[in-house]
């Protein structure tokens, strides 16, 4: 890498949020540019919204399965093999024509009917949610709100009980948090493993009571005539573990700390909810809860004039794309009334756009909707804790204030269930 002081593998730094100042580097001084990786093959980083988009759009020349989705190649890290190779077997690190029959079946699980009702189902519950802190006037807001709306929202999809959606909480927090030093003691080989027992678990009983949930339909689909081994299911249900959870958790937490670090926003939020559509888009763009996905060129081409040899990596990254003042006028201001606001935080387009976008923005709208009308003054209490990670932009902790209120819900039975 030709720019001086930036490296993209140094995970404090995107931990003390200095990554935002290296990608506009990049982006003005080396657009398309090469990083060593000291536990294997190098990688091309791609940051600039036109070339992001356009990498994400063409899984013909960029594969997702070849080598992957993440920086280093499915087991080129000592030890990785523990957690499995989910090339060919994980959606997300399949190519064309087998990742399209996959995202077929999986869409069954997200048609606008089960959305719609689930819409109705987490209105409910945001509800809940917020009853079990607001007589408080304080909390944290990752653990006690942000994480609780896409954890119920699994569970309900995958047909998991309520009461055991926090072990999925704490196996996908083993899972992503590996690097981070508050995760340090956590197992995360042993995190996979007790996932995949559970799933299988789930799996066994819903061969002997069939319901309406995404794991039902899985372990019955057929895909050209043969159906899901044990391995393939078991990546499914890490997929919509991770990415139903950690993805829309982490934006409801930057957006409700972007909106406590911009008053002013804030306030024309509260004073104007009409506003709260364009004011989701924004959050989903400021947060950009994933940093980067990667892929292998198939084929050599040339990206921003520089040419790029069959077999490499190509890192996209959209945190950086999202600050693109190519495509974002004032892209470090936080604008609740930004339009148009083309960001890719679920991916530039093409076949690997984000499935659960449509439910992310749904669950992003509720819980926005039921604390701007019911807790309208959250204030910081403490600074935010922010996952030591390049890949999840992640938000551990967030503590609050805010001046107490009424319960909606006066049963205390019906508010632990929440």
């Amino acid at each position: 890498m030709r720019t001086e002081g930036i490296d993209l593998l140094d995970l404090d730094r995107f931990q003390r949020g200095e990554h935002h100042e290296m990608f506009t580097r990049l982006r003005a001084e080396e657009p398309v540019s090469w990083h060593e990786f000291p536990q294997g093959q190098g990688f091309w980083n791609v940051v600039r919204h036109e070339d992001v988009v356009r990498v994400n759009r063409d899984a013909t020349t960029f594969s997702s399965e070849v080598g992957g989705v993440s920086i280093p190649t499915p087991n080129e890290l000592p030890g990785e093999a523990d957690f499995g190779d989910p090339r060919g077997l994980m959606m997300l690190y399949m190519d064309a024509p087998k990742h399209t029959r996959y995202r077929l079946l999986v869409n069954k699980g997200f048609t606008p009917r089960m959305i719609g009702l689930l819409e109705q189902y987490l209105t409910h519950r945001a509800s809940l949610i917020v009853d079990r802190v607001i007589e408080r006037g304080e909390c944290d807001f990752v653990e006690d709100v942000a994480s609780e709306l896409p954890l119920q929202a699994i569970a309900e999809i995958m047909g998991v009980p309520q009461e055991d959606r926090k072990l999925l909480f704490e196996w996908s927090n083993r899972m992503i948090g590996i690097d981070d030093p508050e995760y340090a003691n956590a197992d995360g080989t042993a995190a996979f493993v007790e996932l995949y027992t559970y799933v299988n678990q789930l799996a066994a009983q819903r061969r002997s009571d069939p319901r309406d949930d995404i794991v039902t339909k899985l372990i019955n689909a057929e895909v050209e005539g043969d159906r899901l081994s044990e391995a393939e299911f078991d990546m499914f249900m890490l997929l919509l573990t991770v990415a139903g959870n950690e993805t829309t958790r982490n934006s409801t937490s930057w957006g409700m700390l972007a909106l406590m670090q911009h008053p002013d926003q804030y306030r024309a939020l509260v004073a104007d909810p009409s506003r709260l559509d364009g004011a989701v888009e924004e959050v989903l763009r400021w947060a950009s809860p994933v940093y980067h996905f990667r892929r292998t060129a198939t084929a050599p081409v040339e990206i921003g004039g520089q040419p790029i040899a069959q077999g490499d990596k190509v890192v996209m990254w959209y945190i950086s794309a999202n600050r693109d003042d190519a495509v974002f006028r004032d892209p470090f201001t936080f604008d609740i009334t930004r339009s148009p606001n083309e960001h890719v935080a679920f991916g530039g387009g093409g076949p690997h756009f984000c499935l659960g976008a449509n439910l992310a923005r749904a669950e992003l709208k509720i819980v926005f909707r039921e604390l701007l009308e019911r807790i309208p003054d959250m204030r910081l209490a403490g600074d935010p804790q922010i996952l030591r990670s390049n890949f999840i932009g992640g938000v551990k902790h967030l503590p609050v204030t805010f001046t107490p209120g009424p319960r909606r819900t006066r049963s205390s039975s019906a508010a632990s269930a929440a």
